[in-house]
């Protein structure tokens, strides 16, 4: 699976305004809602739907990273975002750093298997250093969708 599979290009933030946990999961749900991606009226139920799944364990999965994400009813299949914060952002994250690059997943309960590889495939492609700094660098969201682009043809699509 690639990133142009489930990113929502006109979802990605460059820099988010949000300074807390719930702030940011809040900030990328509402671009969804703002790209057509989620209904307005399932924004709530979302962000409570990943508030509970952080409350399981924090996707704050370390090096600066998180991968916030559910499965929620109301989407008809996989949908993502990427947002960055220059500052980073307390994710209780497993190794205590602040939180830099954000990947946002909402898919249906129905299709597990896309979730996982959408898993998978920002795992492996973030256990590369430079692409990392690469997308804390990004000015802006054409930045970081040419990034994404680029590990797609660069990537072993699964």
């Amino acid at each position: 699976m690639k990133f142009s599979d489930f990113v929502a290009s006109e979802a990605i933030r460059s820099q988010v305004h949000a300074t807390t946990k719930e702030g940011v999961i809040r900030e990328m749900a509402q671009s969804l809602v703002d790209s057509g991606k989620i209904a307005e009226a399932d924004l709530e139920s979302i962000v409570k739907a990943i508030l509970k799944r952080e409350e399981l364990g924090s996707t704050g999965i370390g090096r600066g990273v998180a991968v916030p994400h559910t499965k929620h009813p109301s989407v008809g299949k996989l949908v993502g975002t990427v947002a960055v914060s220059q500052d980073g952002i307390n994710f209780e994250s497993l190794d205590g750093e602040p939180v830099q690059l954000f990947f946002l997943l909402v898919s249906p309960p129905d299709r597990p298997g896309d979730h996982l590889r959408a898993l998978e495939n920002i795992s492996r492609q973030l256990r590369d250093e430079g692409f990392c700094q690469q997308l804390k660098a990004a000015k802006n969201p054409i930045d970081i969708q040419n990034l994404l682009v680029e590990a797609d043809s660069h990537g072993v699509a699964t």
